[in-house]
């Protein structure tokens, strides 16, 4: 039978480990508790948290213990990894409040009940440390040295790095061995960026324990065409439906690149490995079923499945697109008929019956509903055939948009370009 380690090494969770021999026995012997922390900065994570998350679903559904440690301590110094300048700096209140959040939205995708999982916040024990005895106790393991030489300070250097910033490989590590003293936790995962602050943490537990811990690392993810995961031209794809509705979310995987659907697909659905295998075969238009699966599952784990329904419908009306057919992913919840006509889950905007009275200016139109940034832009893609409303070509950046072109609901359906629509409501 394969173990969770297997699970997320078949699927390319796996890019770093301590001891892939102790990690095969540690799962071996019996249920693994683990932990991945969650830097509370903001309101909600976003899609280059998926990684993490979904490794830690992928522990849970096989039987393992997984913790979730939202840094509520550690976010009030800021992890220097990764990033050429120190974070901005935020209060007590903020950090308190950000952590709240991300805990009710990791809710989605672990099972927190009965001790199925732990959800907790380092600020719980980091904030009450005595520093003096903190220095005594957990600092005198720490090389400097060794320190330094981390890729994570080491690019800092250049730019400057202060002191509270240095403190955070000793608080990470510090965590790392509460929660092994606490609760039997032997294993830390986390972003190939955490790899220093993960070995500091091992080492400290060889010290003070005098007993074995692991580690593990995720890889980056980047798209086939070397763009960070979640960033677009409107900004980034948060995992809260409020400040990325579903269905732009939803758009924002069925648009993966070609060479990332079978990758994806393992990464962030749960679908058999089996049944995803068979996407490497797929051309034109069965390629693109996959993508709709890729964008229904990944929808649905983050939104739910009403919410993956009624933007699949929205998608499939917008874009006359075909069900996918019966026997791909059978293992897909997604629906395999025709939509009915469902708008709902587009976004929208409302505007007022007279003011289409004498009509506006299809450039205006445009920008006011958000689809280009400037009105520059609108007459730029209009005079290029890129605007359109409701399936009708502009022509003509000037045209007046008027009551005649409100349907019988309504509403115009306004897109730019093959795949950006907003919904207008007229009242």
């Amino acid at each position: 039978m394969k173990s969770a380690y297997d699970i997320l090494k078949e699927r390319g969770f796996i890019e770093q480990v301590t001891d892939e021999a102790l990690i095969k026995e540690l799962f071996r012997v019996g249920q693994v508790t683990c932990y991945i922390g969650f830097d509370p900065t903001a309101t909600s994570l976003h899609i280059g948290s998926l990684v993490p998350i979904m490794a830690l679903a992928h522990m849970q559904k096989n039987g393992n213990k997984p913790i979730a440690l939202v840094g509520g301590g550690t976010g009030l110094i800021g992890d220097p990894s990764g990033k050429t300048e120190m974070r901005q700096v935020l209060t007590r209140e903020q950090i308190d409040y950000n952590a709240q959040c991300l805990g009710k939205q990791l809710s989605q995708y672990i099972d927190f009940q009965d001790g199925k999982a732990l959800l907790l916040n380092n600020a719980d024990w980091l904030t009450k440390i005595n520093y003096i005895e903190f220095l005594r106790d957990i600092g005198r393991h720490f090389s400097v040295n060794r320190m330094l030489a981390a890729e994570s300070y080491k690019i800092r250097l250049e730019k400057g790095l202060n002191f509270i910033e240095f403190n955070y490989m000793l608080l990470q590590g510090y965590d790392f061995l509460y929660l092994f003293q606490n609760y039997g936790c032997a294993l830390q995962m986390g972003g190939n960026d955490q790899w220093g602050n993960m070995l500091a943490g091992t080492e400290l537990i060889r010290k003070v324990a005098g007993k074995d811990s692991q580690a593990v690392t995720f890889p980056l993810i980047t798209t086939s065409l070397g763009h960070k995961m979640g960033k677009t031209e409107k900004g980034t794809i948060w995992l809260d439906g409020n400040l990325t509705k579903p269905y732009e979310y939803y758009q924002y995987w069925i648009n993966s690149d070609d060479a990332d659907v079978e990758r994806f697909l393992k990464l962030f659905t749960f679908l058999p490995l089996e049944e995803i295998s068979i996407v490497k075969k797929l051309t034109d238009a069965q390629l693109n079923m996959a993508k709709a699966v890729l964008a229904y599952e990944a929808t649905k784990i983050t939104h739910s499945e009403q919410a993956a329904e009624a933007a699949w419908r929205a998608s499939m009306e917008a874009f006359h697109s075909k069900p996918v057919d019966a026997d791909l992913f059978p293992s897909s919840t997604i629906p395999r008929t025709a939509a009915t006509r469902d708008t709902s889950a587009i976004p929208f905007m409302e505007i007022i019956a007279a003011e289409l009275a004498d009509g506006i200016p299809a450039f205006e139109l445009f920008h006011r509903c958000g689809l280009c940034s400037s009105r520059g832009e609108a007459r730029r893609l209009l005079s290029q055939g890129g605007g359109y409303i409701n399936e009708r070509q502009i022509e003509n950046f000037e045209e007046k948009i008027a009551i005649k072109d409100v349907t019988d609901n309504r509403q115009m359906l306004v897109r730019k370009g093959k795949k950006t629509y907003m919904l207008i409501k007229v009242k």
